[in-house]
């Protein structure tokens, strides 16, 4: 009988552990669980307030890190566009003025007229919650790796010209000279290092139209997979003069749905949210659609001819370069970068972090096997940490952190998560000097 009980005890502790893996791999769970994460690339940092702080694997035996080659996303910030806020909060004024709004529509138009009061100028800006992630990410950095920020170490940290990364770069930096004030620190953000650090500068031109190309082969999915009618009625009591098309009517609502995901990212915002004005089906379709958006137009897609990730090949090769200047020196310290998601999301596919480089057609089920919010939130960010022998062993380590947790690497491991950086080195060289041209 006692034994019959120990089973049974087992089986239940089995079932709950895999019903647990199940949610946690289920993103219409966690979504619904948490409506921030349908954010997208709005969702903020997740670590510590969403996830518990990841527990790191001890160095190996021997060994001490000394070196990371870092790139990083610019924290939480308003929406880069005025007009994401102005066009679905004008939309409603000129229905208000002829009395067409439900008493529904008068709350959203009141709703979105109190988000404009503070988002006013602001369009772009790096928000206070940005600031804290980059501090937040910058302690546990230190936390993590103390030999790397030591009295003699050197941090070049390096941003995009625009003024959001260059305030993350700033808000970290601070917390390290703060740490350490003896260390070396140089800040840099200049039109002379974009053409490896940023969008639009040093991006192929063929990768530009094949994105549009993209935009034409899914332009209809939102109309095939969103219906407006019930977010109409909710809004309007008259749409007379509106021009509330199915097109502006899923525009008007994907404008909105964008704005509540942004809210996550604003300390004037806490405790408030603009979620009750979708249902869970649409809050979940309408996020789906936007994890479609970016893998298909940033990610490793076949519908982009899987080329967006060597967009980022100059970036990939300058944090190699300059891991082997650090090691040929015998400098330790970081290299820091600051930029975009459009930069970190191919680079991450560039260098086949997890499953972040998938390739599949089934964009149906992709939300079963790719989540966005798992990749690229605001502030998310790539570390190489290198190891270095102390007690006679001849290679050098290294482990990579994705959003602070160790990746899966596509190379051998020696222990844990850690592989030889002469094996990882060779086979990112490799692939960088196989790309073809596709500027020319």
């Amino acid at each position: 009988m006692k034994r019959l009980i120990i089973s049974i005890t087992i089986c239940i502790v089995h079932y709950a552990l895999c019903m647990a893996q199940v949610q946690t791999i289920n993103p219409q769970v966690d979504v619904i669980a948490n409506y921030d994460r349908t954010g997208s690339n709005h969702y903020a940092y997740p670590i510590p307030e969403d996830l518990p702080i990841p527990k790191l694997t001890s160095s190996p035996a021997g060994y001490r890190p000394f070196l990371i080659e870092h790139y990083g996303r610019h924290g939480s910030r308003w929406l880069t566009k005025a007009s994401g806020y102005t066009k679905p909060m004008r939309t409603l004024e000129r229905a208000a003025k002829n009395k067409q709004l439900t008493v529904t529509g008068e709350r959203m138009l009141k709703d979105l007229q109190r988000v404009w009061l503070y988002a006013e100028d602001r369009a772009g800006d790096l928000s206070d919650v940005g600031a804290e992630q980059h501090q937040g990410i910058a302690q546990r950095m230190v936390k993590n790796f103390p030999t790397v920020f030591h009295n003699d170490s050197w941090i070049d940290a390096r941003s995009t010209v625009v003024l959001r990364c260059i305030l993350s770069m700033q808000n970290e930096t601070m917390i390290l000279r703060a740490a350490n004030p003896q260390m070396r620190i140089t800040t840099d953000a200049s039109y002379h290092d974009m053409w490896y650090m940023g969008w639009g500068y040093g991006e192929d031109t063929l990768a530009n139209h094949i994105r549009k190309d993209v935009d034409i082969a899914t332009e209809g999915l939102y109309r095939k997979h969103i219906n407006p009618d019930r977010f109409v009625h909710m809004v309007f009591n008259d749409t007379t003069g509106l021009n509330m098309t199915t097109d502006n009517a899923i525009r008007l609502m994907t404008d909105v749905f964008a704005i509540a995901g942004s809210l996550q990212g604003h300390h004037v915002f806490d405790g408030w949210s603009m979620y009750h004005y979708f249902n869970n089906d649409e809050i979940f379709e309408l996020w789906r659609l936007r994890n479609i958006y970016w893998y298909t137009h940033w990610a490793n897609s076949p519908m982009n001819g899987n080329r967006m990730p060597f967009i980022e090949r100059a970036l990939l090769r300058n944090m190699v370069e300059s891991a082997d200047r650090a090691i040929a020196e015998g400098r330790r310290g970081a290299d820091l970068r600051f930029g975009h998601e459009t930069c970190l999301l191919p680079l991450a596919c560039m260098m086949e972090l997890d499953n972040v480089n998938l390739s599949t057609d089934d964009l149906d089920n992709l939300h079963l096997h790719w989540q966005d919010y798992n990749i690229f939130p605001k502030a998310c960010n790539i570390q190489m940490v290198f190891y270095e022998p102390m007690h006679g062993q001849k290679d050098i380590l290294v482990k990579v952190l994705l959003n602070e947790h160790e990746a899966t690497l596509p190379v051998e491991t020696v222990e844990g998560p850690y592989c030889r950086w002469s094996d990882l080195r060779a086979y990112y060289l490799r692939k960088l000097d196989t790309i073809i041209d596709w500027a020319k």
